[in-house]
């Protein structure tokens, strides 16, 4: 139970977002903010109220960012123009397929509920009904989940707004590897410390004579896929300056320092994660990196579909995993097994899912105790919202990615915008062995999906949108071709790159973030 101190914090925190705007710049305000609330916040305060949805770490952060850039608070300092409304704050103009997926996300609940009349009981345990007001809460859920999506998607689409996500989740998680370390020698302690509940299973936290850390966040998996993420953007930051010909030995450092820190942090899935992608953050230029950010995006998108028709070796993997740790090969055994039960169990209901109340879960037909474990993001979806909440969920956080990919050609892809592709790729690879997903995964998501939306926009209508111009340069000759080219304009005032402009060399070029 969380102490009196977790909710102070918790509903001090609009206030710390107001702060955040009247101090920061724009786009450094909203992602502050929401990083901010994701790694700090305490995850099992808050309030879950009937027919609503749970107003925790996540709602209120986003609905204080959408309050803020509704407001225009900071507007005055920054110099920009205020919103027109919610509409316009949020962009809700978007391209067709993402509209469509959207659509669908919002509008499934509704089947499920309608496919779900019947109360369950296993023995002595009753699951009830699905009723109307269940589907206008899952709803509610899902636009507070939607909500850094679509501001990513206004305000996050430009090359420059992406070397500043980038660079805001490599400083955030080197602050935050003080406190992980900490953990990793004497225990994972401060979430009980600070506010006085551990979040999950102690036991799942000691791993091979040594501690998985938590610090604030949910579980030590979540905490260790960051940290996979934030060394696949160093690398990237790595490639942007090198392109820029500015000085890129620090984000090197910078990488290799976060992947140390993520190996002492005993959590070999996103370990390998982050290894496997490091080749392609350092080898590739910007259209081969989105390549194969698309291609394992499809994989994770279908992953579902493989593994009903036995195409994924479950087998090869096993023999895999026993010849590194056989206690690793019996955990990862032992969550296949309970895949192929979750997905027996979510095949009877397979449009709409089963719902809310643990309805997608096996019970034990006499006692009514749980058998079953749900691990991973994709047989969670199916089981509860069905192939349609599955495809519209997994469909956003993918399509972007196949989208760029798709017309790689057509437009250039800068390597900050290749390098946020990959961020997102290791997200989304964890999302099969876990529920890995949070605000950052929609932030980025939603990001890359503003990229895309962008290319049809003419460029009066962007210099409307962003006060900016889109950038000369040529950003994939350069990455593919590795020469020299005339630099992008320097930002606007207000724009996102200009807090980067510090890292540079005195004397050296200030024209462009890096």
């Amino acid at each position: 139970m969380p102490n009196a101190f977790a909710f102070a914090v918790l509903f001090s925190w609009p206030v710390v977002v107001y702060l955040l705007f009247r101090r920061l710049p724009f786009h450094e305000a909203i992602i502050w903010s929401i990083l901010g609330g994701y790694l700090l916040l305490p995850t099992r305060a808050g309030f879950d109220l009937p027919a609503v949805p749970p107003i925790d770490k996540q709602s209120l952060t986003s609905l204080s960012v959408v309050l803020m850039v509704v407001l225009g608070v900071g507007a005055a300092a920054t110099g920009r123009a205020r919103f027109n409304g919610v509409a316009d704050a949020l962009g809700l103009k978007m391209p067709i397929p993402i509209a469509v997926l959207m659509l669908v996300m919002l509008t499934s609940p509704f089947i499920t509920v309608f496919t779900n009349p019947e109360v369950l009981q296993y023995g002595p345990l009753i699951l009830p009904a699905l009723r109307p007001y269940d589907a206008i809460s899952i709803i509610g859920g899902f636009v507070f989940g939607l909500l850094p999506f679509l501001l990513a998607q206004r305000h996050f689409a430009t090359v420059e707004s992406h070397v500043v996500l980038l660079k805001a989740l490599v400083l955030a998680m080197l602050i935050y590897s003080l406190p992980t370390l900490f953990e990793i020698r004497m225990s994972p302690q401060l979430n009980v410390t600070f506010y006085g509940f551990f979040p999950h299973q102690f036991l799942q936290h000691m791993r091979d004579g040594g501690f998985r850390p938590v610090v604030f966040l949910l579980h030590g998996l979540w905490l260790a896929i960051i940290f996979a993420m934030a060394v696949t953007a160093a690398l990237a930051l790595w490639k942007h300056r090198l392109f820029e010909g500015k000085r890129a030995g620090h984000w090197i450092f910078a990488a290799l320092y976060l992947l140390i820190v993520l190996a002492l942090s005993n959590s070999l899935g996103a370990l390998v994660i982050a290894v496997m992608i490091i080749p392609v953050a350092v080898l590739l230029g910007t259209r081969g990196q989105v390549l194969v950010a698309a291609v394992l995006a499809g994989a994770v998108l279908v992953y579902p579909i493989l593994r009903g028709a036995q195409i994924v070796p479950v087998d090869d993997i096993l023999s895999l995993a026993e010849s590194v740790s056989a206690e690793r090969a019996a955990s990862l055994e032992f969550r296949l097994r309970n895949e192929d039960a979750l997905s027996e169990r979510a095949a009877e209901k397979p449009w709409g899912g089963w719902g809310s109340w643990g309805r997608n879960l096996i019970f034990d037909p006499e006692t009514g105790q749980d058998q079953s474990i749900v691990d991973g993001a994709w047989i969670l979806l199916i089981g509860t919202y069905g192939w349609l909440g599955y495809l519209a969920q997994f469909g956003l956080m993918t399509l972007p990615i196949l989208l760029i990919a798709l017309g790689r050609r057509k437009v250039p892809i800068a390597p900050a915008t290749a390098g946020l592709a990959l961020v997102m790729v290791v997200n989304l690879v964890d999302l099969i062995p876990n529920a890995t997903m949070g605000p950052v995964t929609w932030l980025i998501s939603g990001a890359l999906a503003g990229f895309y939306a962008r290319r049809d926009v003419p460029d009066a209508d962007v210099s409307a949108q962003t006060g900016q111009s889109r950038p000369k340069r040529n950003w994939g000759m350069v990455s593919d071709r590795g020469t020299p080219a005339m630099d992008p304009p320097r930002p606007a005032a207000g724009d996102p790159g200009g807090w980067m402009q510090k890292s540079g060399r005195k004397g050296r070029s200030k024209r462009q973030a890096g």
